[in-house]
């Protein structure tokens, strides 16, 4: 009986015998197929890190474009109302220090919701981490989780 690993059948059609794989060939594949899964998954790693960075620069570019123009803005709104405030009370340094005291108020507010803001910024890879949980069950055939499909 010939054991050629490309025999051919009653059609004529060749078919490829791969009984014959030795458990070393698969212990290699699956140790390649392993290494290029965690390739993958540190791929995946660095796009989530880079999107979350890219996001981060955009929120922080548009956020300095707006603060420019919000300081020229309120510069001048807050003299205005220093001069305004002036001529009401009759004494223009003490309605400048008023306008001043109020408006270092109103920054320090805005700069611990900003802080706040800032510290629930969340950087880790959720969907990697979510995908490398589900792995060992992927390997398996044992997708029941809430990821399965």
């Amino acid at each position: 009986m010939n054991r050629d690993p490309h025999t051919t059948d009653i059609s004529g059609q060749a078919r490829n015998d791969t009984s014959n794989e030795n458990v070393v060939d698969l212990l290699g594949k699956l140790t390649h197929q392993g290494a290029h899964l965690a390739q993958e998954q540190l791929n995946l790693v660095q796009a989530e890190m880079r999107e979350a960075v890219n996001d981060i620069k955009q929120a922080i570019a548009a956020s300095l474009g707006a603060a420019v123009v919000g300081i020229a803005g309120l510069g001048v709104l807050l003299m205005g109302l220093a001069y305004l405030l002036g001529d009401a009370i009759d004494d223009l340094g003490l309605g400048t220090l008023i306008v001043g005291v109020i408006t270092l108020i109103i920054a320090g507010i805005l700069f611990m919701g900003a802080r706040k803001k800032l510290a629930a910024t969340n950087l880790s890879p959720q969907r990697t981490i979510e995908t490398a949980e589900r792995t060992p069950d992927a390997a398996t055939g044992n997708l029941t989780g809430p990821g399965a499909r």
